[in-house]
């Protein structure tokens, strides 16, 4: 039962809702404009502010019902750790969509919400200032995965779940890896900027 609790996890990750509200809306594949990336921050670019909260609210519910699901089967923390990895890892490569999907920021703060409330509080709040200052989401991502593992020890989380805090913070940190790039070369996008449908992005 645990294996399939955590297999439905990634199910549920690989749901693209950005692809869906895009092609419904637009009548086009998100992931050939923009950053290429099916979340929230791209909607944004693409579909404006509205559908993009929608996304996000809906990528970040993926994260919370996959760790309620597990835990209704199973308390064991490394069951519901390795259920969080399931869900990221089917929300940045989804089975359904061609495994290209988004960075998994909003999905990975859906399950630190179903894991601690105060931590995902604080890091929001972490995320939302640097967001504000800098006017860039993925900075505001980046600076936000640097501290969760930091914010797991301040409050005292067990040591699977920071040990967890650490590897939801490396693979955030590493699929913005392109967003660092841009922003070191002042490319990057910032919030509110649109992106014209013309032309489809290169792969």
């Amino acid at each position: 039962m645990h294996y399939l609790v955590i297999f439905i996890s990634y199910l549920i990750g690989s749901i693209s809702f950005g692809y869906i509200f895009c092609k419904v809306i637009k009548g086009v594949d998100i992931r050939n404009y923009g950053s290429g990336n099916t979340g929230a921050t791209n909607i944004s670019r693409i579909l404006g502010l509205g559908p993009s909260v929608i996304v996000f609210i809906l990528d970040a519910l993926k994260g919370i019902s996959a760790i309620y699901l597990t835990r209704f089967f199973a308390e064991s923390p490394i069951i519901i750790i390795l259920a969080g990895i399931a869900v990221i890892v089917g929300h940045n490569w989804p089975v359904f969509f061609g495994f290209r999907g988004g960075r998994g920021i909003a999905t990975s703060l859906g399950v630190l919400f179903a894991i601690s409330p105060v931590v995902f509080i604080w890091l929001l709040i972490i995320g939302i200032s640097v967001v504000a200052l800098s006017r860039y989401i993925s900075l505001g991502s980046v600076i936000g995965a640097v501290a969760l593992p930091f914010l797991m020890w301040h409050f005292k989380l067990e040591l699977p779940f920071i040990i967890f805090g650490i590897l939801m913070s490396s693979l955030a940190i590493i699929r913005h890896i392109p967003n660092l790039k841009r922003l070191k070369e002042g490319k990057e996008s910032k919030i509110g900027e649109k992106v014209k449908l013309g032309s489809a992005r290169k792969r």
